[in-house]
């Protein structure tokens, strides 16, 4: 049982002791330490905070001892329900509210939650804020209101309809130009959240839809994590059906991944690659995705004449670094579509939409459009943490080991060989080693993986 305290918020398994997993006890603790913090950060004496939730079981729970918390702070609660991390970021600017909390553990399996922190625009928080938040939580010092001055709470359950709505008006989505396509696409919306909002978005644009595992139940019926050894259901479901292909999102619905009308994996990296290709297409300018991702978008991006920038991993990472070099587009290699005509946050509602537009306008097949795209393979392996592993001394070894070839250390150790790359850095969501690796063939990818992964063992004493 884990409980992991970050910049980005507090997440772990529900149960245990308190301190160690993320109890009753913590999640209160921490919604008080946010809501502390936000009072002292916006300066008002009344704020309001927009909260919605994935349909992981124990998020009833968790939503209840949260927004209980910060009405006894004296803040106003908007409760959006079952929503998607997406959805509560549109809303938070969109009520005027003075930040939001998104209770999910995203790709995390079913036991585990967390609390997701945004700030007045939306956006989650950055490093400085994250850390006030964390020390806040240590010291326990809270100030909660008197009886008159209790916070009220709001529900509004239809924002995703609205957030639908803000799709359907952005400039590049054409719904008349994709319903005139008639596509059949297959969802696997892994019994949450996703399975409310992708399907309703398809049949907007006039997608004749599938569904698979849209009952949001919170049963996750496979690893929510969307990647090819989880899917086997939707990869034949897409084949069985005839489907144009198959769109599969995590619990919050903020990572999206294709499968092509072949069955195959479109590849979680393309999904970026292909959004961009539309978006650039007909708006020339600057790309940003972190430094886990695919070259595959930096060969996109200097195709159509922009430049390409890596940032750390981690959404606020992306954002900062797309505001600083003007990227009309950008993301992360994990299916995480961030489009600032949109707002500055992942969604996979918005990449949906960019991608129909992209395949209504290409024609062809989605395997076709994949195959056309520069060839590259990864590998995502990981080391699993224990107490007596020194990981900054782990990484400094491997530094020190590559120190002649192209090294990066903005965000653990990234080494770019001439015709392939390893990113080794410690997950800021599980106690885990990431070993991400990127070649011309998924055999090579995974060679350098085993390679490093050894080579890390070795040092360690493993």
């Amino acid at each position: 049982m884990t409980l992991i305290k970050s910049i980005s918020g507090i997440r772990g398994t529900i149960g245990g002791n308190v301190g160690n997993n993320l109890t009753p006890v913590d999640a209160v603790k921490f919604a008080a330490s946010y809501g502390t913090w936000l009072k002292t950060y916006s300066g008002k004496e009344k704020l309001k905070v927009v909260i919605g939730r994935d349909a992981r079981l124990s998020g009833e729970m968790i939503q209840n001892l949260v927004v209980a918390t910060l009405v006894g702070l004296g803040i106003d609660v908007i409760d959006l329900g079952l929503s998607t991390t997406p959805t509560v970021e549109i809303a938070v600017p969109l009520e005027g509210a003075d930040g939001g909390i998104i209770l999910t553990a995203s790709h995390n399996p079913k036991q585990w939650n967390a609390l997701k922190l945004l700030n007045e625009k939306g956006e989650f928080l950055d490093a400085a804020q994250g850390a006030k938040i964390l020390a806040l939580a240590e010291k326990e010092d809270f100030d909660f209101s008197e009886v008159d001055d209790l916070g009220s709470i709001s529900k509004n359950d239809a924002y995703i309809d609205i957030h639908i709505d803000e799709v359907l008006q952005l400039a590049l989505v054409d719904a008349d130009v994709i319903r005139k396509k008639k596509f059949k696409v297959v969802v696997d919306g892994v019994n949450s959240t996703g399975g409310i909002a992708i399907p309703a978005l398809l049949k907007e644009l006039g997608v004749e839809v599938v569904e698979l595992y849209c009952d949001p139940t919170g049963h996750f019926p496979h690893n929510p994590e969307p990647l090819k050894e989880h899917l086997k259901d939707i990869c034949e479901l897409v084949v069985k059906e005839k489907a144009d292909f198959g769109i599969v999102v995590d619990p919050d619905v903020d990572r999206l991944a294709f499968i092509s009308d072949d069955g195959e994996m479109f590849g979680e990296e393309y999904t970026l690659v292909a959004c961009a290709d539309y978006v650039l297409g007909k708006t020339k300018g600057n790309t940003v995705s972190n430094l886990s991702s695919s070259r595959a978008l930096r060969d996109i991006t200097q195709k159509h004449g922009g430049t390409y920038e890596a940032a750390a991993v981690g959404e606020v990472n992306v954002v900062t670094k797309m505001k600083a070099n003007n990227a009309i587009i950008g993301g992360e290699g994990n299916g995480g579509i961030i489009y600032p005509e949109s707002h500055y946050g992942r969604d996979s509602l918005v990449g949906t939409a960019l991608f129909l537009m992209l395949m209504a306008e290409k024609g062809g097949t989605v395997a076709e459009l994949r195959a056309s795209y520069p060839s590259y393979f990864m590998s995502k392996k990981k080391i699993q943490l224990t107490p007596e592993l020194d990981v900054d001394a782990l990484l400094k070894a491997m530094h020190k080991k590559y120190e002649d070839e192209d090294v990066s250390t903005i965000d653990g150790v990234k080494i770019d060989f001439e015709e392939n790359w390893v990113h080794l850095r410690k997950s800021n969501t599980e106690p885990i080693i990431r070993i991400y690796t990127e070649a011309k063939s998924q055999t090579e990818a995974d060679q350098l993986a085993d390679r490093i992964i050894l080579e890390i063992k070795t040092i360690a004493g493993l």
